[in-house]
Order: structure tokens, then C-alpha cells, then sequence
């Protein structure tokens, strides 16, 4: 089992081996009390690899940028992983990334010494120059000594490194542990070095010797992960032509009885969470929900309206309608027969602000024809929110925002017919 970075850099804290000034993070608003100077970076605590490449790791110069940044990465998910924890970590310049391991090799039956004079992310780069040392005897400074020298390092560089490599020893002996791994140890312009990334893989059979290792083994196995998928009301009418989307099952079985008492025909029903607790990073992930209950309902064949009805609190709400903005514009890009709308069907009733800004450029556009290679119209009844500028963007799309629930059934039921 693989540690966090953060858990494995207490223990690299422990042994001895330099490492940044940090931070958890369990909510954004944690940002507010940060006692690192900026800029800091943050990075997503998820048992994966590849963190960098997928946006979970922002550098921040600020609160306001690193509030905004934080709950985007708690929002991200890294190979299906959601972080519960973000690591807030001192900016390090470093001049060289190196990269170190120590392993037990089960096919030798002996721990090796692993060293690259590359460090960092690219992985091709790091393994064309590894370079590896078996411990054959009983472990001394000249192993570490021996793969700095094969590293092709100098100076004071040979005693730095090699005394990190025999404290990585040292972790991995002490904790019985499969592997210790710092990629990259940055290497600074005055020749300090400092462990900034770190892995450690617990070795599972020797929980029972290691109690602190077994109570973060215990936290990493029994951390709830968010949903990311919307429940289905298990229940679909193939003659239906209407999809609809609400955040609990009160609210989407009244809705459903609105629909058919006025003579519409629902085709199915997705529920995401609640929104009253939109950015708190432990509950389920709504971003992910709501997009894919948006993608499975605007995918489904016979559906010709998707009739959204959430409510929420103001904040919420207008969370909302920029996540549907964002799935929208996004299948817009990739969709060029999208941006039509009938505008003899745009409501000009029932709206939640007034568009009428003297500033507002409205598209007219021709009548959509809905084929399935565009969208479905859009009938979305958000309760509360400051949505005009996020109107106003999708004005070309085929989006009618309603305040009132009879009025979106109804239009909903036009729009369908």
C-alpha cells in the first residue's frame, strides 16, 4: 500500500531528511490561515501517480488564487481518485532534480540502491540514466557513496546525496517498507538538496510489527470516495421524450407528477446530491454528477427536452448554472450544428433576472432542427443565483432558464411536443 506524499514526508521528517515547510489543507477556506509565505504549492493527495499532468498540482500567488485553486482540485479527479486533503508546500527553486529509490527486491532477495541524475516527471529521461547498486552485505556508507559516484556526481553533491540515500536506508529497514522514493530531490543553486515529492510503499505483511503505519494504512483504506455518478430512478418509459434532472428524490417525484398531470411524457430521471454543501470537498463530488447526468440524458436517443430543476441556496445555484454553462459551451465547441435556437420559443416569462441589458448581443439564430447530433433543449429551473452573465453566454444555445416550476413544465411540455 502507497502512503501520501504528506505521510511519507513526515517520515522522511523523522529520519532526518530535508524536506519543505507544509501544510494540510481539509477545506478551502483553511487557505485563510495558512502560515507558509506565498507563493505555495498546492498539490492533490491521491494514491496515484501523475498528479502533475492532470492539474493537481498549481502553484498559488495568493489566498484569493489559492481558495479558487484548491477547490478546483478537490473537484478534480485523478484516476478516479478525489483528494480529501490538499498538501500546502513552500515554493522550492531548484537548479538539478535528481531522482533516488531504495527497494526490496524479491527476485534478489536484497534491498538496491536506485539513482538518476534526471529527476521530475519524465519518466523516459529518468530511466535512461538510472543507475543501481545491490546491497550484497551488511549495509555501509560506501553503497550510498558508490551510487553517487555512478550517478556521475561531484563535490559536495557525493556526501548530500549519499547521506540522503543512507537515511532512505535507514526508513526502509526501520519500517519494514517496500520501497522509499523521492523524485525529484531538488537540488538548489548553493548545492542544498531537498526531498520534494516522496513515495513510500508499505509492505502489508508487516503491519502487524508497524502500528503507525497500520493506523495510516487503517485511514487510506477506509477514506470515502465521492460518487461521480448520478442516481437513476430505476425507472425509464421508452415512448417518453422528456429527461429530468433534480437534487433529491422529493423534488424529482413531484416533478415527475407535474409533468404527467399535464400531459407530458418524462423518458427518465437522474438525481444528483444536494447542493447545499457545494465546495465541501468531503461529500460527493456534484461537479462530476451533474455533468454526467447532463451527458447521459442529452446522449439519450429519444430525449428532446432535459427539464433540470434544483434547488438550492443562492450560492449553490449559481454553481450550478455555471457547471451546465461550462458542459454546454464545451459540447458547443465540439459541435458547430449546436449554437441554434428557435427564438419564437425563447421565454421571455419567468426569468430570474432581466437580460434586457442595452449591452447584451443576442444571436439569432435559425430554428434548430434536432437531430442527434445537437442538443436537446435545455429547460432549467433554478430557484435563487445571479446567473445574467452565465445567460448571456449561452443566449445561442437552445437554454430556457425558468424561475417557477409550473411555467418550466410547461415550456418544458411545449418544446417536447
Amino acid at each position: 500500500m502507497d502512503l501520501l506524499e504528506y505521510q511519507a514526508k513526515a517520515l522522511f521528517r523523522e529520519i532526518g531528511i530535508p524536506v519543505l515547510p507544509s501544510q494540510c489543507i481539509d477545506h478551502p477556506r483553511d487557505l485563510k490561515q495558512l502560515d507558509i509565505p506565498y507563493p505555495v504549492v498546492l498539490k492533490s493527495q491521491v494514491p496515484k501517480g501523475g498528479r502533475g499532468r492532470a492539474g493537481g498540482i498549481r502553484t498559488v500567488e495568493n489566498t484569493i488564487d489559492a481558495i479558487a485553486t484548491a477547490r478546483a482540485i478537490f473537484n478534480l479527479s485523478i484516476l478516479g481518485k478525489y483528494p480529501n486533503v490538499l498538501l500546502a508546500e513552500s515554493h522550492y527553486d531548484a537548479e538539478q532534480e535528481f531522482y533516488l529509490a531504495v527497494i526490496l527486491d524479491y527476485t534478489l532477495r536484497r534491498p538496491v540502491l536506485l539513482g538518476s541524475c534526471q529527476g521530475g516527471i519524465h519518466v523516459e529521461n529518468v530511466m535512461a540514466q538510472m543507475q543501481r547498486v545491490v546491497v550484497e552485505e551488511d549495509f555501509s556508507p560506501f553503497y550510498a557513496r558508490r551510487l553517487a559516484f555512478k550517478m556521475g556526481l561531484q563535490g559536495d553533491l557525493i556526501e548530500s546525496v549519499s547521506d540522503i540515500v543512507q537515511k532512505m536506508y535507514q526508513l526502509l529497514i526501520q519500517k519494514d517498507l517496500d520501497l522509499v522514493e523521492i523524485n525529484p530531490l531538488g537540488v538548489s543553486a548553493n548545492h542544498e538538496v531537498m526531498a520534494l515529492d516522496g513515495k513510500i510503499a508499505v509492505n502489508d505483511h508487516a503491519l502487524g510489527r508497524q502500528s503507525e503505519l497500520a493506523n495510516l494504512a487503517s485511514s487510506l483504506t477506509h477514506t470515502p470516495q465521492p460518487a461521480d455518478q448520478p442516481t437513476d430512478l430505476q425507472w425509464t418509459d421508452s415512448q417518453g421524450n422528456i429527461g429530468i434532472l433534480c437534487n433529491s428524490p422529493c423534488l424529482a417525484a413531484a416533478t415527475l407528477d407535474l409533468v404527467y398531470k399535464a400531459k407530458g411524457k418524462p423518458a427518465s430521471c437522474l438525481i444528483v446530491d444536494g447542493y447545499a454543501s457545494w465546495d465541501v470537498p468531503s461529500a460527493a463530488s456534484p461537479v462530476q454528477q451533474l455533468q454526467n447526468a447532463l451527458q447521459q440524458l442529452t446522449d439519450t436517443q429519444n430525449i428532446q427536452v432535459v427539464l433540470v430543476n434544483i434547488l438550492s441556496n443562492e450560492a449553490a445555484s449559481e454553481a450550478v448554472a455555471e457547471v451546465i454553462a461550462s458542459y454546454l459551451l464545451s459540447k458547443d465547441e465540439n459541435n458547430s450544428g449546436v449554437s441554434a435556437v428557435d427564438p419564437a420559443k425563447t421565454p421571455t416569462t419567468g426569468k430570474l433576472h432581466s437580460r434586457d441589458s442595452p449591452n447584451r448581443r443576442r444571436r439569432h439564430l435559425t430554428p434548430k432542427s434536432l437531430s442527434r447530433t445537437e442538443l436537446p433543449h435545455l429547460v432549467i429551473r433554478l430557484a435563487n443565483g445571479k446567473i445574467d452573465t452565465i445567460q448571456d453566454r449561452l443566449a445561442a444555445l437552445p437554454v430556457h432558464w425558468m424561475g417557477n416550476l409550473d411555467q418550466a413544465v410547461a415550456q418544458a411540455i411545449s418544446l417536447a411536443s
